[in-house]
């Protein structure tokens, strides 16, 4: 379970002593954006790197950790800003010490970055970056297997769990805003699965690698330009175009849940140039995140499945932004296509 693991910390000197430029330890202080991951800046006597301990079940075994330091060695190798880890003295990338895997990278200096804080240009050159990322991608991993079949949520199941959340908000005590929000978007989504049901979409069938998780929190810029995208941990073959819709859903809704669609229009023309991705790919990514996003309560699941707040403060844009999305269809889908 996600709280579980910001108990863990690292065993710095058995790690370090692996490494033989890397000094001796003077700090290792946490870093606290992410929420299923550990990371760390240590510094030493040698200077500075980020530390990062694997304990997100699904990604954190030996084998998985490699492929994803191979694939970003490749990736920087063709030039594009990722930072690999470093390799210890029998040239490991991945560090097991006590059950727990870990690796080190260099420390790059730089900060996160939002839709709001970003101008046209810079929307652009976003959209130019992901292009890019999957292209190359495409270039250094192997072929994804062909046929496989990407399902879309199904709204009678999703039903079942507005009903079962519905039943824990009511029932949270002591009863605060959070809980009067949820129960009020809960309601308000099963009225929404009620009325858009019929528009399911069939599963997709073409997938390529992607990076898995492009959001803010995951890039980092030295002034206008991208310095580093991190965290690759879910590395995987899915639909490439959706990854575009769902960063983009990500990085340009506002706080009030609608999206800045003048900055959105800019990234995806840039976007669908770097790829070589065309409107239908994309209008068909934005029904199926759509889709997605109408069936989604990963937040209230932390929240009241697993005890775990941290990502509480993104569930009013979120929710709000689902609505607006609804309504405002056919102005989203034309953004992306446009």
């Amino acid at each position: 379970m996600p709280r579980s693991s910001a108990t863990l910390a690292p065993p710095v000197g058995a790690l370090l002593r692996r490494y033989r430029e890397a000094g001796e330890p003077l700090s290792c202080e946490p870093v606290t954006q992410g929420l299923l991951n550990r990371g760390y800046r240590l510094a030493t006597t040698r200077g500075a790197y980020f530390l990062k301990q694997h304990l997100d079940a699904p990604t954190a075994d030996r084998d998985t950790i490699a492929r994803q330091h191979l694939a970003t060695q490749r990736l920087h190798d063709l030039g594009l800003p990722v930072a690999p880890p470093l390799a210890d003295a029998a040239g490991r990338t991945v560090a097991v010490i006590g059950g727990r895997c870990y690796a080190l990278h260099p420390w790059i200096e730089g900060r996160h970055r939002d839709g709001a804080q970003l101008t046209a240009g810079g929307s652009r050159r976003l959209g130019a970056l992901l292009g890019h990322v999957h292209t190359c991608l495409a270039q250094v991993m192997e072929t994804p297997p062909a046929g496989r079949a990407y399902e879309s949520a199904d709204p009678e199941r999703t039903v079942r769990v507005v009903d079962e959340l519905l039943r824990l908000a009511r029932a949270h005590r002591p009863r605060d805003g959070f809980d009067e929000l949820a129960e009020h978007r809960l309601t308000e989504r099963r009225e929404l699965l009620a009325e858009h049901a019929h528009r399911r979409p069939p599963p997709a069938a073409a997938g390529g690698w992607v990076h898995g998780d492009f959001h803010p929190l995951n890039l980092l810029y030295r002034g206008a330009e991208p310095a580093a995208i991190v965290d690759w941990d879910r590395l995987g073959v899915q639909p490439r175009a959706e990854e575009a819709v769902r960063a983009a859903a990500i990085f340009f809704v506002r706080p009030a849940g609608q999206l800045a669609l003048a900055k959105v229009r800019a990234y995806a023309r840039a976007y669908r140039r770097a790829a070589g991705a065309d409107a239908a790919e994309l209008a068909a990514a934005v029904h199926r995140v759509w889709w997605e996003r109408l069936n989604d309560f990963w937040i209230l699941r932390w929240r009241y499945q697993l005890d775990d707040r941290r990502a509480d403060p993104q569930f009013p844009a979120v929710s709000a932004l689902v609505v607006w999305w609804t309504r405002e269809y056919e102005a989203v889908r034309d953004a992306f296509t446009g």
